[in-house]
């Protein structure tokens, strides 16, 4: 008699829309024993965008269809606390383990604090932090996503370390070649965030424009936006 299959582990990514996100997403897709079975994602509530990278909610709903998973958005007031953070997601996590999810993924690399203060919010609650990417060589991580067809753009930076007209550029090897001694090539260190558009884990790439580009809280925050007619926006 042939052995049933085992059931895949489900697992929920933390999908901030950008590249290492998207990266996440594709090293747990290779895996055979998961099964990524939706996204969530923090919202700055009062200007309704994605929480530290600033892309319009609309353009990440569309980004989430044209990967085709479901999306959940949690609206973070403005300014948000600690404590209104760890508030909101404790409630996101009791409703997510009252649904049989056991696992969430993250998308970090390296930053020790970042890690731990995930696992730490998570101890107890029976849901296990995932880390596909973390302990990665970013210069190899970088050149890994650029041949494999991940196609991102710039939607924050932070002058002090970057150049602000490299704001809307697409992360590409024009990029990397641009970017000064010190700064992470996959920008871990809050030198840049992005915008992921295309690449092997999307079903169809998202299509965009790259328009303003402006100084606000000193950061450069480039205004992606999703191409019109609506209908049309995953290529």
């Amino acid at each position: 008699m042939k052995q049933m299959d085992r059931p895949r582990t489900q697992v929920l990514l933390s999908w901030s829309s950008g590249k290492d996100s998207a990266w996440a997403l594709h090293r747990l897709q290779q895996d055979p024993t998961i099964e990524v079975v939706g996204l969530f994602s923090t919202l700055n509530q009062e200007f309704e965008r994605v929480a530290i990278h600033g892309v319009r909610k609309q353009l990440l709903m569309q980004q989430a269809e044209c990967l085709g998973l479901p999306l959940r958005t949690l609206d973070l007031p403005w300014p948000c606390s600690n404590e209104d953070y760890a508030r909101i997601m404790t409630a996101f996590v009791t409703e997510v383990v009252a649904g049989g999810i056991r696992h969430m993924a993250f998308g970090d690399l390296f930053l020790e604090d970042v890690r731990a203060y995930r696992e730490q919010q998570l101890q107890g609650t029976g849901i296990q932090p995932l880390f596909p990417l973390w302990g990665s060589d970013t210069t190899e991580l970088a050149q890994t996503m650029i041949a494999a067809g991940l196609k991102a753009y710039i939607s924050t930076l932070d002058p002090k370390k970057l150049d602000a007209r490299l704001g809307g550029h697409e992360f590409d090897q024009t990029l990397l070649a641009a970017l000064p001694a010190g700064v992470d090539p996959c920008g871990e260190n809050g030198e840049f965030h992005t915008l992921a558009v295309d690449g092997p884990m999307f079903l169809r790439p998202l299509a965009i424009e790259v328009g303003e580009t402006v100084t606000r809280d000193g950061f450069v925050f480039t205004d992606l936006l999703p191409v019109e007619p609506t209908h049309a926006q995953c290529g």
